[in-house]
């Protein structure tokens, strides 16, 4: 026993011991909880009086998994990998019952723990599941083996490769647990333990067979399960990995079973795509570690909120402010785009509805927190304001200069921009200190992802709060630097110029776009055009129209687009037609045009590989990342990861582009970027701080820890 471990005698339960696991703030299995674990089973085994044990966890949640800075050192091969097969065979066979206790959400080595135990009961809101997957490996601790016995081939399956947890009634109805209790979890598993006590013997799982099926009617399961992997999972080994090792369970003897998992396990926390998830599930923890804002920092309350623009971006952000509680006025100068807007958020709801996601009564309630109107009538009670209005900087600046006027001096005024000047937009008003960017993306009452854009004046305390509304959203806000489109499309900018500049060359929208998908992307780049509105990004070269340098390329093409009215998805037709489901069709018109606007350019026509659509495509957003970073717009490498797995669909098994470059190798891409150098001009600078890695054979993942060095010394 130590402290996190500790063990209790309820006074009115004589013969019961009951182990508790506190180890906040999710109570993860580390050394410590292991070898207290180890301690306390070896104690309790010499009690003659003991008649059961039950173990519970203290605080909000039973075992939410394996510590995974321990899975991150395996990963590197640092050791760290904690074995826990000791500790669940004295469990399993430990001759008096027992029994766990399910509270909050049980995940991964929480769940396989508490499978080695004879009985499970839970309360009635717990959850458990097996969500190893997320992070490129398989329920390693034995969870392959025993969950198929307790739940059957099919809902082990579908657990381990959707990693989605169940709700203690499923769980209940699969054979996971033994009961639902009502009322206080702690008694309640007390006194099952009594009576599972008075029964006698007690069957373990690894003896459980009549669910395991056989050959014949598990391998369209199997199948099954490897279809929807290659769905819901595209690309990804982990999935296919435990519906092998799950097989195995059902094929080979205990102990050969558990070898087979042994070594699928290892097989996968040692891969890339297993490295690359566990850096994505740190990155996104890390980015609200600001060095200049303390944790003490003081954060507003946002209590209400307005928005100023009722189109879809002042749509999506006002959903995604009443369904984390926080009523919204939204405003419009036109009562026409005020009743579009309030329609778009009806049919957003109502496609909640036929998933299942809301009930009807929950829809009424969120759309009664949306007042729509004309004026400015309210907006002197607002917390936050935020604008959504058309990415044009006179046009934001007359609304700030008006927020200014109307709302009280302690609110918070923000600005939807996907690329303006923040310091430009708040100098309209008197109190720029108080103006933030919150960039969300489109639909923003889906996307995880808000940009917090830091003005030269932004307070501290408004940077704070910002972070605490995007986490009240259920959003992962990152902090950016005030640059023109700031990091994500100061990134996909370049990124866009070079799918176009490919096509005006001699490919095609759709072998593109097929490139960037096999790859990972969760869409093609000219998808992607296609629904945020070719529109949108022709507004955005509008406002730089007059920092484009005389005789340096540009894109054609959606110069052409735009003034045929080729808008994409909002017109059926962009650089795809589309049919009544928005599916992308490529298009011979558009394909006919490239060919004519190029011939007409003189640009010369060849066959382009799939390898140089990749490398020109991800080197220069990784060439225009190195930039941002080295010129203090992004705190670290893997705040740009996170942007682009949260924001822009890059393959999570990837890890993001910055960290997909130091699985390729500097070196390597800055001696391709120097030859496309050579070939298309200045755009392909190499910048000078990937060029330093590369010659120091050094990488952005290093970097980062230098940087962390320095942000702990500040």
């Amino acid at each position: 026993m130590n402290n996190i471990v500790t063990l209790e005698r309820p006074a009115d339960s004589p013969g019961i011991a009951v182990i508790v696991i506190d180890n906040p703030p999710v109570n993860a299995i580390g050394e410590e909880v292991h070898q207290g674990l180890l301690s306390t089973f070896d104690l309790l085994s010499q009690d003659t009086s003991l008649k059961g044990v039950v173990i519970a966890g203290a605080g909000r949640t039973f075992i939410a998994g394996a510590d995974i800075k321990l899975l991150e050192k395996a990963g590197r091969g640092e050791g760290g990998r904690l074995y826990l097969h000791s500790l669940l065979e004295k469990i399993e066979n430990f001759p008096k019952p027992v029994v766990v206790a399910f509270h909050g959400t049980a995940l991964g080595g929480g769940v396989e723990l508490a499978m080695s135990a004879h009985y499970r009961v839970a309360a009635p809101d717990a959850q458990m599941g097996q969500p190893e997957v997320n992070l490129g490996i398989i329920p390693g601790a034995e969870g392959t083996q025993r969950l198929p016995r307790l739940v059957g081939i099919a809902a082990a399956v579908e657990m381990c490769v959707s990693g989605k947890p169940i709700k203690a009634a499923e769980a209940l109805r699969l054979g996971l647990i033994d009961r639902i209790i009502e009322g206080n979890l702690r008694s309640g598993a007390i006194e099952f333990a009594r009576e599972m006590a008075a029964r006698g013997s007690h069957v373990r799982t690894r003896d459980r067979a009549d669910k395991l099926g056989s050959p014949e009617e598990n391998a369209p399961i199997y199948a099954a399960g490897r279809e929807q992997a290659a769905k819901i999972r595209r690309n990804m080994k982990a999935p296919l990995a435990a519906i092998e090792a799950i097989e195995a369970a059902a094929t080979l003897p205990w102990e050969q079973g558990l070898a087979k998992e042994r070594e699928i396990a290892d097989r996968c926390l040692a891969s890339d795509e297993s490295r690359a998830l566990i850096h994505a599930f740190f990155a996104e923890r890390g980015v609200s570690k600001i060095p200049d804002i303390p944790k003490d920092t003081r954060v507003l309350e946002i209590r209400k909120a307005a928005i100023v623009g009722a189109g879809t971006m002042g749509g999506g952000i006002a959903m995604a402010l009443v369904n984390a509680g926080i009523p919204v006025i939204l405003r419009d100068t036109d009562q026409a785009a005020l009743d579009r807007g309030m329609a778009a958020i009806r049919k957003n709801y109502d496609a909640s509805i036929k998933r299942g996601r809301f009930t009807p009564e929950v829809v009424e309630q969120r759309i009664a927190q949306i007042h729509p109107q004309l004026t400015y009538d309210g907006f002197e009670d607002a917390d936050l304001v935020l604008e959504a209005v058309f990415e044009n900087t006179n046009l934001k600046k007359q609304v700030f200069a008006d927020l200014d006027r109307v709302t009280g001096p302690a609110c918070v005024l923000a600005s939807n921009t996907s690329t303006l000047d923040i310091d430009e937009i708040a100098s309209a008003t008197s109190r720029p200190e108080r103006v933030v960017g919150l960039h969300f993306f489109s639909p923003a009452n889906i996307m995880r992802l808000v940009e917090i854009v830091r003005g030269s004046k932004t307070d501290k305390e408004i940077v704070a709060t910002a972070l605490a509304l995007a986490k009240k959203l259920g959003k992962v806000g990152v902090v950016v630097g005030n640059c023109w489109g700031f990091v994500g499309n100061r990134m996909m900018i370049p990124y866009m110029r070079e799918a176009q500049f490919l096509v005006e060359e001699g490919t095609t929208p759709a072998a593109v776009d097929k490139a960037l998908y096999d790859f990972g992307m969760a869409m093609g780049i000219f998808a992607v055009d296609d629904m945020g509105g070719i529109d949108v990004m022709w507004r955005v070269r509008q406002e730089r129209k007059h920092l484009e340098k005389p005789g340096v390329r540009k894109p054609l093409m959606t110069d052409k687009l735009y003034e045929i009215g080729r808008l994409g998805q909002k017109t059926g037709a962009g650089w795809y037609r589309y049919d009544e489901n928005r599916k992308p069709i490529p298009d011979p018109e558009v394909e006919a045009l490239i060919r004519e606007t190029a011939q007409q350019a003189g640009i010369p026509q060849r066959t382009i590989t799939e390898d140089e659509i990749l490398e020109r495509c991800l080197y220069i957003m990784i060439n225009e990342g190195a930039r941002i970073l080295e010129e203090g717009y992004a705190l670290r490498a893997a705040d740009i990861d996170t942007i682009y797995l949260t924001g822009y669909g890059f393959p999570g098994y990837r890890g993001g582009p910055m960290w997909y470059a130091d699985t390729v190798g500097l070196k390597k891409i800055v001696a391709r970027i120097t030859e496309f150098h050579s070939t298309h001009g200045d755009f392909w600078t190499p910048a000078p701080l990937l060029r330093r890695l590369a010659e120091s054979g050094s990488t952005f993942a290093s970097w980062d820890a230098e940087q962390e060095k320095r942000f702990g010394s500040s």
